[in-house]
């Protein structure tokens, strides 16, 4: 929490510097806002109010786009029938914003989640930062993005993101500098975050926008309806292709220094999914790199077992977060009122205390594990690991039962099932002007639904904001295609 009076000062310019470039550039502040999401960690108080600089910014945006919208006679709080832009010439021109009634939902679930906490200082903190202020960004981000012209600062805003944190990842992997105390001796590094895997849950969404942007510079297709796409061979071109393949390759390197296993995976699942929608080509050097794999594994057991525990998760990780996931359970199912409704929100760590194991002893592959453990005290000790109770039970489901409840979750999983159903359709159909940013897409939200079943890919300020803009992009090429098609 800032309190140095000058840092204050430094807060104030720069509300005042973001508030001057959101009234004069809409369109770069909200690009402005993704290529800094991480100043969340930045905080302090207003008048009490505990806030984040990412706060201020989305506020700030919010505010100037919606007194805009009334100073042109608009209606800012619906969106013009016309992707194109231009003023609106009465209620039918008027129409929803994409997912609108699930986001009615998730407010209004929130809301009741933040009162079965009580209505806590730290519920209410939740509220706001992860859900309140994503929704407004989603309002103002798809009212820039569905005019062509700025999806190019968009992109190059999240490859900007990436490539600073990576840089960073590097430097600290290198250096050794800069890594948070509690990881010095770890062996991982944490980017501009407190925390190794905040780096794969940041980035490997990322990658697959990065990676979907870097071939659509070679299609003709995504180039005619697509500004942020640039001819290949043009020195533009050339220096475009060139930053976004080392973002690409600086953030995989900076996942893979932070130990993130789960945002690899999901991104391996991602490209081969990737590979098998994009072309012909593509599909043909994913099946080969398939088969080449089976047969690694198939003639060497030792990454054949080392996979496989990891899959089964039975290694140190893997068994910490099943004791995890069972103790949540074990809250969940205590009584009908957990179970319908959760912990409420910021209420997770208080409703899990009655259910929660110290610590458990690490299964190994002695075959006399069970018989030494109940005789051998020097064994106890030796495969004893403590447990912490933990901010969120670490799986996208869980996460948002305990904070949402039932119908919560239930909800988040037909958001993410809807957004995997409209964008296949879009393939489908062979809208060809969007394959590539939809794939691209898709993939991105399979790493953070494979990441998510061992880790929380929401609930952070920066990762909220994060899920919204990729529903906010696969809703807008979703209205255009259907505006298109009339």
């Amino acid at each position: 929490m800032v309190k140095n009076n000058n840092m204050e000062i430094l807060i104030l310019l720069f509300t005042i510097f973001y508030a001057t470039l959101a009234w004069r550039k809409l369109a770069w502040a909200t690009a402005f806002v993704i290529a800094f999401l991480p100043v969340y960690q930045i905080r302090f108080a207003l008048f009490g109010l505990p806030l984040t600089l990412l706060e201020v910014m989305i506020f700030v945006l919010f505010t100037v786009w919606f007194v805009q919208g009334l100073k042109n006679k608009e209606i800012p709080l619906f969106w013009k029938l016309s992707a194109q832009g231009g003023p609106a010439s009465g209620w039918k021109n008027i129409k929803n914003y994409p997912f609108w009634k699930e986001i009615i939902a998730v407010l209004v679930i929130a809301f009741i989640s933040m009162l079965i906490a009580g209505a806590s200082n730290a519920s209410l903190g939740i509220l706001k930062a992860y859900f309140i202020e994503p929704i407004m960004f989603f309002i103002v981000f798809v009212n820039i993005y569905k005019l062509k012209e700025n999806r190019e600062k968009i992109f190059w805003a999240l490859a900007f993101s990436a490539f600073i944190i990576s840089a960073v990842a590097i430097y600290q992997k290198i250096t050794g500098q800069l890594i948070p105390v509690e990881f010095v001796n770890s062996g991982r590094v944490t980017g501009v975050f407190p925390y190794p895997n905040a780096v794969g849950l940041y980035l490997g969404p990322i990658i697959m926008l990065m990676v979907g942007w870097l071939l659509s510079l070679r299609s003709a297709s995504w180039r005619r309806s697509n500004p942020v796409s640039l001819r290949l061979f043009n020195p533009r071109g050339i220096a475009t292709a060139f930053g976004l393949a080392m973002t690409v390759i600086l953030s995989l390197m900076s996942i893979y220094f932070a130990g993130s296993e789960g945002a690899l995976i999901g991104i391996i699942v991602a490209g081969i999914i990737f590979g098998l929608l994009h072309d012909k080509l593509s599909r043909r050097a994913v099946i080969a790199i398939l088969i080449l794999g089976a047969v690694v594994l198939s003639i060497n057991s030792g990454i054949r077992q080392d996979v496989y525990q990891k899959v089964t998760l039975q290694d140190l990780d893997g068994q910490i977060r099943k004791q995890l996931w069972r103790e949540t359970w074990q809250m969940l199912n205590s009584s009908p009122v957990n179970f319908i409704f959760g912990a409420g929100l910021a209420n997770y760590q208080q409703a899990i205390a009655p259910y929660h194991q110290s610590g458990i002893y690490i299964r190994n592959d002695d075959p006399e594990f069970d018989k030494m453990v109940q005789i051998s005290l020097e064994y106890q000790q030796k495969v004893w690991q403590p447990l912490e109770i933990y901010l969120y039970p670490h799986n996208l489901f869980l996460n948002f039962w305990s904070e949402l409840g039932l119908v919560g979750m239930l909800l988040f999983i037909w958001i993410i099932a809807k957004f995997f159903m409209v964008g296949f359709q879009l393939i489908k159909q062979q809208v060809t002007r969007y394959e590539l940013c939809v794939v691209s897409l898709l993939c991105a939200m399979i790493v953070l639904v494979i990441h998510g079943l061992v880790d929380a890919p929401y609930f952070k300020n920066d990762l909220a904001v994060l899920f919204w803009v990729l529903i906010g992009m696969l809703g807008v090429l979703n209205i255009e295609k259907k505006e298109h098609s009339h």
